[in-house]
Parts: C-alpha cells; sequence; structure tokens
C-alpha cells in the first residue's frame, strides 16, 4: 500500500511539472483521435527557469523542454581528443544521468512539426545546440531550426522565433577548439605537477596565467624597499563676511629645488615646518575651471562581476548566479515570469535602439529634459571584444527597481539595482564640476619663500550624479575635493597649524577579485564566461588564500607557478595566452581553422611534456608547507594543512607531535566563537610531545587503535570475498 502510495505521488508531481513547464492540457472526453494527431513545435532551451518563462511567452503550441546544460562532453576517464594521428577528433560522450532526457527530447522530437533550439546566444550556447542534434539525433527533425534572443521578453521571444537562422558552426567549431585546447592543456600537465610537485594538483591553460600574476605582484611586495618621504600641509583660516573657514593647502614649491619639492628626512622637513610656522600667508594666484565627468558605460560582464566585488564583496561566481536568475525570469507579482536583464556573458557596452529610446523617455519624464543630452554610444576597451550582442541592461527602464524589489531577494535587489542605475545613469547629462585652484605664497622673516596649494570643487549640475556613483577600489585615490571658501589674489590668511607627517612609499597592492579580473581583460585572457571559473579554480585547488579579501599565493601556488614557468614558459606567458584567444575568435569568425591551431600549439607542448617528465627535479616538499603564526606549546611552528573538513593547523613535527586545531577565527567571529577556539587550543596542546610527553604518547596509541579498528572489517571483507561467503550484519 505504501508503495502505491508513492508511486501515485510521483506520478502526480510528474503530471503537474509537466502541465507547468510544458503547457499540457488533458485531452477532452469524446476527442481522443485530436488528441493523439495534435502536434506541437519543441523548443528546447538549459534550464528549467528558462523553459517556464519562454513556454509562458509561447502559449499552447510550443513544447518547451529543458536540456539542464551540456548533454555532451569529452570523457572524464581519458583524454578524448586523437592527438596520436594529430587530427583531435574528440571522442563525446553523453552526460552522466542525461540518458532518460535525452531520450525524451528524441521522442519529443518526432511527434513535433519543428523543432527550435533557443539555447544561450553564445558559443556555449551554440555547441549545446550542436551537440542536442548530435546526440537526440535531431538532425532528422522535419524542420530543424536555431533561435536567439539576448533577453527573455515577449518582444524579444517572437522577434527571434520569427527570423530563425541555421546553426553557426564557425562558433561551434570556436567553442569546441578551446575545449580541446583546455582538455589537452590539463590532461597532459597534472600528471606532470602529480610526478614533480605532489599528487592531485591540476594545471589549467588560463587559471595558471592568472596564478602567475598574482605570485609575480607578491614577489614585487616582498623586494619592494619603502622610501621614506614627509608630507607637508598648513590648516588655513580666512573669513567670508560674519563666516570663518577652515581649508587645508599642500606644500607645492621650496628654496632651491625645482618643481614638487622632495623632502625624504626629518631635518628638512623641521626645517621647513620651522619657516611655515611663522610665515605669512597671501594668495598669489586663483585658478576656476569647470569641467566634465561623464557617466560610466553600461555593464560588460567583467565590470559587473569587479563592480558587484567592490560594493558587495560578491565573488565572480556569486553574481554570475545572481545575473542568470535575473536573465531567465521572475514573477513579477501576478504577472507571468519576465527576464529582467538581457544575456549576462557579454562584452559589449552597446545598447539597442529601443533601448536607448526608453531610457531617454524615462530620464526626461522622472528628471526632467535638462538631464538627457540625446543617446551615448561607447566603445568597448577590451583588448579584443567578442560576441558582441549588448549590454548587460535592465529589459525595461520601467521595471525600477521600487517596483520589483517585494518580488526579488536581496542579493538580486542588490545587482539588480546597480544594473539599472548604472544602465539609466549611461544615458543621463555630464556632471558639470567647477575646479577651483589656489596658489598661496608663504614668506618666512628669513626670506625663504613657499607655495602652497589648496584645490576644491563644487557640483555646479550633478546630472548622472544624481542616480548613480560608481563604488571605487579601496586602493583608489579620491579625487572628490571639498568646497574652497571665496577667495582672490592678495587676500591674507592666518596659520592654524603646520604638520609635519612621516610617510613611506607602499607597495603594490594584492590583487582583489575585481582587480585580477579587470587585468586578465586587458591583456585579453579570458572571456566573459570563463573569468568566474578562473577565479574559482585558483582557489578551490588552494594555489590561493584571501587575506582582507586580496588573493596572497599559497606556498603550494608558488611552487606550481615556478615550477611550470621554468618548464612551460608558453603556457605561463600573458602574451601568448592572449594570442590564443585571437586565434580562437578567428575561428570563430572564420578566418582560421581549428584544427591547424590545435597543430601548431600541440608539437611544442608535448615535446615540453616529454622533456619535463624524463629530465626535471621533483620540488623540494619543504616549499609546498605553509607555515602560519602559531606556535606549537614545545616551540614548533604550526603548519596550514589541509583534511576532509578544511584547513586545520597542525605541528610540524607531526607524527612526532601530534598538536591539531582548526584555524584561528577571523576578525569577524563572535566572541563565543573565539571563546570556544580558546579552550580547544589549551586542549589540543596537551597532545605537544615535548612539553607532554605521557599525554602525546596516550593520544598517539589512542589513534593507532582506531586506525587499527578500521583495518579489521577490511580483513574480514577480503577474507569473506576469497572463501566466497558473506559476512552477516548484527542486528
Amino acid at each position: 500500500m505504501l508503495v502505491r502510495s508513492v508511486r501515485c505521488n510521483s506520478l502526480l508531481i510528474k503530471n503537474v511539472r509537466w502541465y507547468r513547464h510544458e503547457k499540457w492540457q488533458p485531452p477532452k472526453k469524446g476527442n481522443k483521435q485530436l488528441a493523439k494527431t495534435s502536434k506541437r513545435d519543441l523548443v528546447i532551451v538549459e534550464s528549467p527557469a528558462k523553459a517556464r518563462t519562454v513556454g509562458r511567452f509561447l502559449g499552447d503550441k510550443y513544447v518547451v523542454k529543458a536540456s539542464m546544460g551540456h548533454v555532451r562532453d569529452l570523457p572524464k576517464s581519458k583524454l578524448g581528443v586523437d592527438v596520436q594521428n594529430l587530427t583531435f577528433d574528440p571522442t563525446y560522450e553523453n552526460v552522466r544521468g542525461r540518458a532518460t532526457l535525452i531520450a525524451e527530447i528524441k521522442k519529443a522530437a518526432k511527434q513535433a512539426d519543428s523543432v527550435y533550439l533557443a539555447t544561450d546566444p553564445d558559443r556555449e550556447g551554440e555547441a549545446i545546440s550542436w551537440h542536442l542534434v548530435e546526440a537526440a539525433d535531431l538532425g532528422k527533425a522535419k524542420n530543424l531550426k536555431r533561435v536567439v534572443f539576448h533577453e527573455i521578453t515577449n518582444s524579444a521571444v517572437e522577434e527571434a522565433f520569427a527570423h530563425p537562422r541555421d546553426i553557426d558552426m564557425e562558433l561551434v567549431n570556436a567553442q569546441q577548439a578551446r575545449r580541446l585546447l583546455d582538455r589537452i592543456v590539463g590532461y597532459k600537465l597534472s600528471p606532470v605537477l602529480w610526478s614533480k610537485v605532489k599528487r592531485g594538483l591540476s594545471a589549467g591553460r588560463v587559471q595558471s596565467v592568472a596564478l602567475r600574476v598574482i605570485v609575480d605582484r607578491e614577489r614585487e611586495i616582498d623586494a619592494f624597499n619603502p622610501v621614506e618621504f614627509w608630507v607637508i600641509t598648513v590648516d588655513l583660516e580666512t573669513e567670508s563676511g560674519s563666516r570663518k573657514f577652515t581649508f587645508n593647502a599642500n606644500l607645492t614649491a621650496a628654496p632651491d629645488q625645482k618643481g614638487k619639492p622632495v623632502v625624504d628626512n626629518e631635518s628638512t622637513a623641521m626645517a621647513i615646518k620651522t619657516d611655515l610656522e611663522v610665515a605669512t600667508y597671501t594668495v598669489s594666484k586663483v585658478t576656476r575651471k569647470e569641467a566634465k565627468q561623464r557617466p560610466r558605460p553600461p555593464f560588460t560582464t567583467s565590470t559587473l562581476q569587479q563592480q558587484a566585488a567592490r560594493s558587495f564583496r560578491y565573488s565572480a561566481q556569486r553574481t554570475m548566479r545572481i545575473a542568470q536568475d535575473l536573465y531567465e525570469g521572475l514573477e513579477i507579482g501576478s504577472a507571468e515570469p519576465v527576464g529582467l536583464i538581457t544575456y549576462m556573458r557579454t562584452d559589449s557596452v552597446n545598447l539597442a535602439q529601443n533601448a536607448l529610446e526608453e531610457a531617454m523617455s524615462f530620464i526626461k519624464s522622472t528628471y526632467g529634459d535638462e538631464y538627457s543630452t540625446g543617446p551615448k554610444k561607447y566603445k568597448t576597451r577590451s583588448k579584443s571584444a567578442q560576441e558582441a550582442h549588448e549590454a548587460v541592461r535592465p529589459t525595461s527602464a520601467s521595471n525600477t527597481p521600487e517596483k520589483v524589489a517585494p518580488f526579488l531577494s536581496s542579493e538580486q535587489l542588490r545587482l539588480y539595482t546597480m544594473i539599472w542605475k548604472r544602465t539609466i545613469a549611461s544615458q543621463m547629462a555630464d556632471a558639470i564640476v567647477d575646479n577651483t585652484g589656489v596658489d598661496i605664497t608663504a614668506s618666512a622673516p628669513n626670506g625663504n619663500e613657499y607655495t602652497v596649494r589648496a584645490t576644491g570643487s563644487v557640483i555646479k549640475f550633478d546630472g548622472y550624479r544624481k542616480l548613480y556613483i560608481e563604488t571605487k577600489d579601496e586602493d583608489a585615490e579620491d579625487d572628490d575635493s571639498k568646497q574652497l571658501p571665496p577667495m582672490n589674489e592678495g587676500d591674507v590668511h592666518k596659520k592654524q597649524t603646520v604638520n609635519a607627517d612621516q610617510k613611506f612609499t607602499q607597495p603594490p597592492p594584492r590583487y582583489t577579485e575585481a582587480n585580477l579580473i579587470r587585468f586578465l581583460e586587458e591583456q585579453g585572457i579570458g572571456r566573459p564566461s570563463t573569468y568566474a571559473s578562473i577565479v574559482g579554480t585558483i582557489e578551490r585547488r588552494q594555489y590561493v588564500d584571501r587575506d582582507k579579501s586580496r588573493f596572497k599565493p599559497t606556498p603550494m601556488g608558488v611552487a606550481v607557478s615556478d615550477f611550470l614557468s621554468e618548464h612551460f614558459p608558453n603556457i605561463m606567458d600573458t602574451g601568448f595566452t592572449s594570442g590564443m584567444e585571437s586565434k580562437l575568435d578567428a575561428v570563430a569568425e572564420g578566418k582560421q581553422d581549428w584544427v591547424e591551431m590545435l597543430k601548431e600549439f600541440f608539437g611544442p607542448f608535448d615535446k615540453a611534456v616529454t622533456e619535463t617528465t624524463e629530465n626535471a627535479e621533483r620540488v623540494d616538499r619543504a616549499k609546498l608547507v605553509q607555515v602560519s603564526d602559531e606556535k606549537c606549546e614545545g616551540g614548533d611552528d604550526l603548519v596550514i594543512r589541509t583534511g576532509r573538513f578544511g584547513k586545520f593547523l597542525s605541528c610540524g613535527k607531526f607524527p612526532e607531535c601530534r598538536v591539531s586545531i582548526s584555524t584561528r577565527p577571523g576578525e569577524r567571529a563572535t566572541g563565543e566563537v573565539k571563546e570556544n577556539w580558546e579552550i580547544a587550543w589549551k586542549t589540543a596542546m596537551e597532545k605537544c610531545s615535548i612539553v607532554h610527553p605521557e599525554a602525546a604518547a596516550a593520544a598517539a596509541a589512542e589513534a593507532e587503535a582506531k586506525r587499527g579498528a578500521k583495518r579489521k572489517p577490511a580483513k574480514k571483507k577480503a577474507a569473506a570475498k576469497k572463501t566466497g561467503t558473506k559476512s552477516k550484519a548484527k542486528v
């Protein structure tokens, strides 16, 4: 009875899903013939969410199915590429768990008059469509069509279905070439790392370059020698009517020095300060200049990821996951699901004409005519922009953040608000700023004359700033100056204080996720669909850690980067990697044969793999150890190791000393967490073999007993297998 209930429930759920996703309608009684003969066109997309949204736009004449991403890929257990004969023919296998889905698609295609492949509008989407044709034998379909839309709205879907096309094999070949290239590099390099560095490591064509960029920056920091300098400023006071104003001025000229004065020691700084303490301050020059501040262009994939990292501390992967939800469609109130943003994998900053017109209309009606000066068009600064669809923008300017807020999660609303504001602001008028510079002569009684300069700005017209001001990097210079009081040449000001502050030059900062993505894009490394996976991979492999949101290479990461840089310089060269991206672009444009491109790469690469495997020395294990700031009670360093549950601290003398404990809680941890860790620390230190040899011996014996208990069942199982008997479980 229980089994029947479960089966009934599963059938009910299946029918409900069929009804929701595919607009299935049960045939009416007495009309069985109609139910058998009526056909509906089949539409295939990637995800259930996209299927749900597209299906409601298309109506009952279409069946919409989701492929759940790729249905075929290279095998996991072998290379899957014919490199022996240099044909590079791939061997594809159906993705595990997709057999039933492929059979359903194949069956639905036979029952349909037409089959529409509506996967994403990029190389990856084109490849998914091609793999669907091959896996489900859709080439035999009566009317096979490819449709592309960059936003999931009713009008965009209708337009796409009115203008279908064939699968673009040049885009497919570009994606296929990238996949095979990455497979060859990863499959050939990873075993080299296993034998020469440590088992379980991996290398990748683009991720390894990103790792080297981080390692090189760390070396710049280590080699940096700070230089002393002094910053001298003066706080001055002036009167305007009945009000008193205090402002700050910086030293810009000193006696016997040309250009900006160099103050690199305390004695020079104190001598200047002594003069300025008793000097008189007279305005010698006032300059006023009107300047325009242009709005930023709409988001591309990389700039969206960068800004989300700066503003919300979102990782690139988290940003793309949220953007995917916004693109595929959400229910807004009682209305049917609708895509809120355009396709989020793009390197274009263009906006469609209808989007420009809608934005201008919204700006005029909301902010006034003076905030719109006509459509603004932008050019991408990407080294090799491709897949230029449209920028990431809201599908409708009327879907304001306030309007959609009740229907979005907090993270969805944050990202959507940023996209919406950036897009609308990009079409608003420039901000107009009055910049003022005041040069003030400081005359000391001993005849020495200095110049101090005060700068300020006033927003004359806010323009786009009324809606959107971009969050900057932590290490970016602040260009917002304070407003200065009215001043004229000849005015004399009172000195309040003279400040002489010792400073030291700072090394270049470590990369944040936003900085790294920007650098990769500027160098032409990677593409919109790959930035998130690049960053995620080097973190997942524990080649880098995050120190206050900035990447710091681990000893393992440094060792891998150095080894690959020494033996595979081309793979680790940014120029070479950028050149490969350009060749892949040429394949997509039909200007480069993808097989010839792989041949050109594979010969020298395979030779380097063979030579390295035979001749390279193994990396010293000591270089792989990551030493922490903590010390064991016996005085030895605790090292950072990785187990099933993440990172932990362990004594460097393991197994002689068995001290182990989780890593120290971060600054944001609660007081209770920190207190519990301190208690655990004291307990762990009782296992120190130097300070507590008896307790350490007992802990070692206990650990050995546990290992022995685990080995016994394995032995029993082996013995039972040998005699052909099965051990009975105790009840």
